[in-house]
Formats: C-alpha cells, structure tokens, sequence
C-alpha cells in the first residue's frame, strides 16, 4: 500500500487520497520526538501545562472546521461533532489546572531521610487510536501525557486520515515544541517496528480486543508499558423500582449515540422481569422517534456507520441473533440508497449464549435481556468477557452502591449513562483491557514513579 483514500460515509464516495509515509520521514519523526522529548521533560511542570492551555484555544478556534471534518470522514452527527471538540478543550483545560498538583513530588514520612516519591516522564509515547471519536481519543490522551513531560506519537486510523493530519495541526497552532508530537500516516503493518523502536518508550492503544492482544504481545516482547483501552459490552441494569421514562430515555441516548459506535456505549439492556414490557415499550418508542439522515443536519441523530464493512458485519450479527430466538422489535435491515446507513434496531428476548448477549455490537442495535430479579441481572452483566462500563438503575440509592460493587467493570453509573469525563479514571477489566486513562490516574500511566531516598548528609 501506497496510500490511504478518505471515504464519505454518508455517501460512500471517495474523499481524498493521501500518500503513505516512507520509512526515512518515520525515521525522521521518531528522531525528533526523542531530542524533543529529552529537552521538553526539563521544562517546569507550571510552563508545560501553559502549552495546554493555548490547545484548548486552538481546538475552540477551529471547532466548525473540525467537527465539519468529523462528520465528513466518519459520520458523526454534527451536534455530537461539535461537542467532541469541545470535550478535548475541555480536557486540556482541566490538565492545565490540575497537572502541577498531580505530577507534585510526594514527600515520605521517614525519621532518618528527606524522601519523595516523583513523577518523572518515560519517554516519547506511541498512540494508536480509533476513528470513532477521532480528536477525543487522541486528546484525552495527549494532554496529560505532554503534562507530564513525554512526546507522542500518532499512528491514526487509516479511515480517518483527515482528522489525524488536523489534530497535528491543533498542536503545531498551539505551538508546540518543534518534533515533541508528530501524526504518521503509515499502513497497519509498520505498528510492530514502531513498537520494537527503542525511540518509543511506551504504548497506549485503543481499539478492539483482538487489536489489543497484538499490541500487547508486541509492546510485551520489547518489554514497554502499554495501556490498553479495548472492547466493551455494557451492561444497562433496569430494576423494578426504577423510573421507568427516566430510563428508556436515556438508554436510547446511550445505546445511539455517536450511531452505537463506542466501547463504552450501553448494548445489553438487563430489565427485571415484572417492568420488562413496559421498559421495552418505552425504549421502542424513543428509539423509533430518532431522525436518520444527512450527518451536517442539526436535528440529525442517526448517521451512517463509519464504513461498509462494518454495517454488513453487525446485519450479520443481527441475522445470527434472530435465528437463535431473538424478536425483532424495530430496525433490522440496512437502509437502502447512499452511505453506510443502518436504522436503530432493537432485538428483544435476547438471552445469554445468543450473538447479541456474547458479542459487542459495535453500531446501532440494542439486545434487550429480561431478568427475575436484580440478582439475576447482575449475573447476567458479568457474564461477559468483557468488563468496561455499567449502568444501573433503581430508586434506592444505597441498593444501588451495593450492587454496583457486585458488578465487573471499570465503572458503574448508578442511575445515568456511562461516560468519560477528565475528573474520572476510565477503563477495564477482563478482555475490555487495562491501565487507565483521565484523572490522577490517567496521567500518572506514562510516568516513571521514582523513590527519592536522601539521607542526612554529614
């Protein structure tokens, strides 16, 4: 391969071709990454975060053009393009304030030293990110990983080759050190000699399991620290004594949103038996009221799928779950005409070992799933390989912090829909990966935690 072709899924017309990065400009890029990152972990944490700040300026200063191209390249609707952007502002914002006190030396309490604990930057930091959200993933990454004093390098999806060029394009506008972040436009193959790079000092990757399982063994085998933010089923836990029109909606806002196509979007939806009905009624309803159509448009909700391929492998997952016993309440068949469309469809009566319950459906169809009773529901979330995000829902507040902590995933929201948010960890367990990014967490992944120990001196 020689080049990457940017496709308009609302179309599925071709957008632009863009030429593939020889391997002396990688080269090249990875050099510089490396002798700015060796000067740029000199630079006071108080200056660096200043660099924040002016890309959280850039990223607003852009925001039309940016989002514009979200929804060219991917099919985003607009609206939800728009606040994508702002998210990333919004994240470098909250860095800027809070990165000097996280990455603050620690002081030990020791009657014969003067000991800290430090935060010291690893290195320049390979991420390879999805095109689902193609400048959040990457931001959320990025701002504190330069707090902390590292470099980063991007290797994008090759779908989104448009938006990766124009997230280098933020960081050179807001001015950061020349080579300390650079966006490789690069075939899928080049990912294991970037990873063996002994330029590269660590990894973070987020995409699907079995993606993950490749980089992990690859950054395992040059022994580099990787965070890996993969695949989710979540679980949407619907008790009894829940407010039903609460409920439904914001289950079809958290199955639909971004057109289902999200780690963290809720896909199994666990409804207590004795208001399953009633839920699904709801859920229906809401989810028939959705507008499907042209992305640019403001009251759009349902886009295009990102690619072809993706829309005929969920029809299948759809096609599988149906002959195993699942009833089709809505949706169910690909849109004809232009574009990847598919409308939002709701499989009801899903059961465990069915395709729905097992696999992530990775667009817009929900699985409903009936329950007894909230034990048996919140079996029914963890079983599952996967263990990213939960929701649950009930009118008992303290019923629901005590399932919450019988529930496998790396967050529970207890009466609303699961999300990322710069003042909280995000990610998983089992085979929905691990390491976290966001919060105090987040940017200590990529950091040397190093014991100062200094004695009395004579």
């Amino acid at each position: 391969m020689t080049a990457i072709t940017s496709v308009n899924p609302a179309t599925g017309k071709p957008i632009r071709s863009f030429d593939l990065q020889d391997d002396a400009a990688v080269d090249a890029a990875l050099e510089a990454a490396a002798r700015a990152q060796r000067a740029w972990r000199r630079v006071p944490v108080g200056e660096r975060v200043a660099l924040l700040t002016r890309m959280a300026a850039a990223l607003r200063a852009g925001k039309a053009r940016y989002a514009e191209m979200i929804v060219r390249e991917m099919g985003k609707p607009i609206a939800e393009a728009e606040a994508e952007i702002e998210k990333c502002a919004y994240n470098c914002d909250f860095y800027a304030e809070h990165a000097p006190a996280y990455l603050a030396d620690e002081p030990v309490a020791s009657n014969a030293s003067e000991s800290v604990v430090a935060f010291e930057p690893l290195g320049v930091v390979l991420a390879i990110m999805p095109w689902n959200y193609p400048f959040w993933q990457y931001f959320r990454f990025v701002a504190p990983a330069l707090a902390a004093g590292n470099g980063a390098i991007l290797k994008h999806a090759n779908n989104v080759p448009e938006c990766a060029l124009a997230v280098q394009e933020v960081m050179d506008a807001a001015g950061t050190p020349a080579g300390l972040t650079a966006t490789l436009l690069v075939d899928t193959s080049k990912v294991a000699g970037l990873i063996a790079d002994p330029r590269i000092a660590a990894v973070t990757l987020t995409g699907s399991t079995e993606v993950g399982a490749i980089v992990a063994s690859q950054a395992g085998k040059a022994l580099k620290k990787q965070v890996l933010e993969l695949g989710g089923s979540d679980p949407f836990i619907v008790l009894a004594d829940a407010d039903l029109e609460a409920a439904a909606e914001t289950a079809v806002k958290a199955r639909y949103i971004n057109v289902g196509q999200s780690c963290v979007n809720a896909k199994r939806f666990i409804v207590e038996e004795a208001v399953a009905d009633r839920f699904t009624a709801l859920f229906v309803e809401k989810a028939a009221a959705l507008k499907i159509g042209d992305p640019m448009e403001r009251d759009t909700k349902i886009g295009p799928m990102a690619r072809e391929n993706l829309r005929t492998g969920l029809h299948d997952q759809v096609k599988r779950s149906l002959a195993e016993g699942a009833v089709l309440k809505l949706g169910g068949e690909p849109l004809e005409g232009d574009g990847f469309y598919y409308p939002p469809t709701v499989l009801d009566h899903v059961r465990p070992g069915m395709t729905a319950f097992r696999e992530e459906t990775f667009g817009p169809v929900a699985a409903i799933i009936r329950a007894k009773d909230a034990d048996e529901a919140v079996a029914m979330a963890n079983d599952s390989e996967y263990g990213l995000g939960a929701a649950l829902w009930t009118g008992d507040a303290a019923r629901g912090r005590e399932l919450a902590a019988r529930i496998d995933a790396g967050a529970v929201f207890v009466n609303g829909m699961t999300a990322s948010d710069p003042r909280y960890p995000f990610g998983g367990i089992k085979r929905s990966g691990y390491g976290r990014e966001l919060g105090v967490y987040g940017i200590r992944e990529f950091v040397n935690i190093k014991t100062v120990w200094i004695g009395p001196s004579k």
